[in-house]
């Protein structure tokens, strides 16, 4: 695919910079594991400014998703990184927190400054340890995030994420090999094109890791075949019996650790700064989900972004849907596009997804725009559209067009 760059104003936000760190693995033993979140963050940040050759005195805010704000992860980090990267005194700097599409949100965030004029120059990051900052563990011993409204809404009691991926993998009638075979197709992608070098451009290596630590390029579907499923519980076993408990550690997204930024600037910015930009930030939206089901927000995300833009299926040369379980991107990809699912499949993920590259809560909706953007620089498409879904059922939707 090749066609001719779009054209950008100067009050469009443009993207003139995007880097990510290699993704850890978020164990004690991960490559990572023995560098603080807020320098993890640090790193991407400096990384970005690097890159662009901006002036860090110019940048007006930066905005970082990161989910577990809690020990290493609190305080603001986005703050704390901004100082720790040599920025200076004068740039804020907040957290934000929409579960995993947080710093997906976070571009979002700062595309909107950028198209009301509140912003010329801002830098939209994420970041997460998971091996240090443990998901779930800002839920203290005896608290309730959820409140007494919530329990009388749902009475029946909702469920965690691994429980709604049994239910997708159930309501849309997935098998167990369909999903190890997604998942295995994931690694092979990611490994080849790691051997191809087609992430160096997005990469800054840190720790002395210079590849995401956890692609498995020996994986197959026999060998995933033989993982036990992650989240049987004879108690939602019997609450929901059309689950076949099929959702192993191998068809799910692995704990991670990592970090990515994002610049954005208005189209006079980059034009007074001599940027290059890469892409326009063209349409973006948010859409609430059915909680318990959770993960399917990506579905009508993806039906609101594309109507909002005034584009199809067919217009759109990339897809990225993050890949927190198989099950996610296959019934998004059933329903979307129905009997043209395969072929919708062959743009998604073209370079692997979470379920072989990671997924770092806060960090991984800045990863996934920074592989997106650079995998359709690469084959010379237009548009690309990214969407994740979202703890408490939520999805971020996103679509870009190449400059």
């Amino acid at each position: 695919m090749s066609v001719s760059k779009a054209e950008y104003s100067d009050r469009d936000a443009v993207i003139v910079g995007a880097v990510r760190t290699p993704v850890g693995k978020g164990k004690a033993t991960g490559a990572l594991h023995d560098v603080l979140p807020a320098d993890l963050l640090a790193h991407s940040l400096r990384e970005v400014v690097g890159r662009t050759g901006v002036d860090p005195a110019l940048i007006e805010d930066v905005i970082a998703g990161a989910v577990t704000q809690v020990g290493d992860q609190s305080v603001n980090i986005a703050r704390n990184a901004l100082l720790g990267a040599g920025f200076p005194e004068s740039v804020p700097g907040t957290a934000v927190d929409r579960q995993c599409g947080s710093s997906q949100q976070a571009i979002s965030f700062a595309a909107q400054g950028v198209l009301a004029g509140s912003y010329d120059v801002v830098i939209a990051a994420g970041v997460e340890s998971m091996s240090r900052v443990p998901m779930g563990s800002s839920v203290l011993p005896g608290s309730d995030p959820f409140g007494s409204g919530m329990a009388e809404r749902y009475a029946e009691g909702l469920v965690p994420q691994g429980i709604s991926a049994e239910l997708i993998a159930a309501k849309w009638g997935l098998s167990r090999t369909e999903l190890d075979e997604f998942s295995a197709i994931s690694h092979d992608k990611a490994a080849r094109a790691t051997k191809n070098g087609l992430f160096d451009n997005e990469l800054a290596p840190i720790a002395g890791l210079t590849n995401d630590e956890i692609i498995r390029p020996e994986t197959t579907v026999e060998t995933l075949a033989g993982l036990r499923p992650a989240f049987f519980n004879e108690a939602y076993s019997a609450r929901f019996p059309q689950i076949n408990w099929e959702i192993t550690p191998g068809n799910s997204s692995p704990l991670s650790d990592g970090s990515a930024a994002v610049m954005i600037t208005s189209g006079a910015a980059a034009r007074k700064l001599g940027l290059r930009p890469l892409a326009r930030v063209h349409t973006m939206t948010v859409v609430g989900s059915d909680p318990l089901y959770m993960l399917t927000g990506v579905i009508p995300a993806t039906e609101k972004v594309l109507a909002r833009a005034g584009l199809t299926l067919a217009d759109i040369d990339l897809f990225e849907v993050n890949e927190a379980f198989a099950p996610v991107v296959l019934a998004w990809a059933s329903t979307v596009g129905g009997a043209h699912k395969d072929a919708l499949l062959e743009r998604t993920n073209v370079n692997g997804g979470a379920i072989a590259i990671g997924h770092p809560l806060g960090a991984s909706g800045a990863r996934i725009m920074t592989t997106m953007l650079n995998a359709l620089e690469q084959r010379g498409g237009r548009y690309a559209l990214q969407t994740m879904c979202e703890g408490g059922g939520m999805a971020n939707a996103t679509i870009i067009e190449r400059l």
